[in-house]
């Protein structure tokens, strides 16, 4: 996985630092890499790899070639990443609880994940709420009304933000907001940024180290997505697939299941393509 910094990343990043706040650039910027991570971590359970996060003002934008995948799975996969801050906030709010002395190093980190859980659940692109918002209109009215409605939504969203912008010229004027109000308009209209990319083995690099092989008896009516969470780091994985009689129809080896991923419905039963293979 590589990490790509846009080039206004840089600049916010020199803004911050010229007003005296690069440790809360740092832990923003942190706590959003962490974010991307809890994205890539939901997205691995449906068979694909997060190869690039791009930062950008504001946090990193991850819009991923998942094609294929359901609704209710790509609901799952945007809220991952707030799960993960909000998470993260709770586990430095605990840390105040047991042990109080170190307040002064983890209430920034605890106050911008829970800050950052939030902001995301927005409904607007290209934040996580936008594409629950997105994901919902289309269950009820289809893509093209879902998108509509993200578009506009987002637009009320970055025009209330940049609002409040304006507003800040009567008090300590707050850059950040414009920074946000851009964000939102450039993740609406701009290009995918980020790719997810379909799993594949890295055998001899396991081998090298050596590695317990693992065997799951499973149904040729599981499917493949249900097989995917089985396979597990450090560990060669090899499926035995029965019959609905219980008899055994063959063993897949990793690398056999890898390669019928590559082409595979992850929703379909695992044994529509045993049968297309053998």
């Amino acid at each position: 996985m590589t990490v790509s910094v846009h080039p206004l990343f840089v600049l916010f990043g020199l803004f911050f630092f010229l007003r005296g706040e690069l440790f809360l650039f740092l832990v923003c910027t942190a706590a959003a890499v962490i974010h991307e991570f809890g994205h890539a971590l939901y997205a691995s359970r449906i068979g694909c790899r997060l190869n690039r996060i791009l930062l950008l003002p504001c946090g990193a934008v991850v819009q991923g070639d998942i094609e294929g995948i359901s609704l209710r799975d790509e609901v799952r996969l945007a809220l991952a990443g707030p799960a993960v801050n909000a998470a993260c906030a709770v586990l430095f709010a605990a840390l105040w609880w047991f042990f109080p002395e170190t307040y002064a190093f983890t209430d920034t980190a605890a106050y911008m994940s829970a800050g950052l859980c939030a902001v995301n659940l927005l409904p607007a692109y290209p934040l996580d709420g936008g594409r629950v918002l997105y994901c919902a209109v289309a269950h009820f009215r289809g893509a093209k009304a879902a998108r509509k409605v993200c578009v506009a939504c987002s637009m009320a969203v970055a025009a209330a933000v940049l609002a409040l912008f304006v507003l800040s010229f009567f008090a300590a004027v707050n850059f950040t907001l414009l920074f946000f109000a851009l964000f939102i308009v450039f993740g609406t209209f701009g290009g995918r940024d980020c790719r997810y990319d379909r799993l594949a083995p890295d055998l001899m690099k396991a081998l090298s180290r050596g590695a317990e092989v693992r065997r799951i008896a499973l149904s040729g009516r599981c499917t493949v997505k249900k097989a995917l969470s089985f396979l597990e780091r450090g560990k060669q994985v090899e499926f035995a697939v029965h019959g609905d009689d219980g008899e055994l129809v063959c063993v897949l080896s990793e690398r056999e299941f890898f390669a019928i991923l590559q082409h595979a419905d992850i929703y379909a039963p695992i044994g529509r393509y045993i049968n297309e293979e053998f």
